[in-house]
């Protein structure tokens, strides 16, 4: 993540979480697509930075993840 104070993309928070549960062996990109629906191929293309996700796919890979849009807290 970025040492910034801006917050990272959505698309970047969702790759590094991917990738951190791939590495950590808490998941792999076959139960992924098992369990959302999307290809395992799409899945690495986007993690590896090839290429980008259609939100309806994007969203179910956050949901898997328990990661939600919200919006930002007044005075932060």
């Amino acid at each position: 993540m970025s040492t910034s104070n801006k917050p990272a993309p959505m698309s970047a928070l969702l790759r590094q979480t991917i990738a951190q549960a791939v590495e950590a062996g808490r998941t792999n990109y076959l139960s992924l697509e098992r369990e959302t629906g999307v290809t395992r191929a799409s899945i690495r293309r986007f993690v590896n930075g090839e290429r980008t996700l259609r939100l309806d796919m994007a969203d179910r890979l956050a949901g898997f993840f328990g990661l939600e849009l919200r919006p930002k807290r007044k005075g932060r």
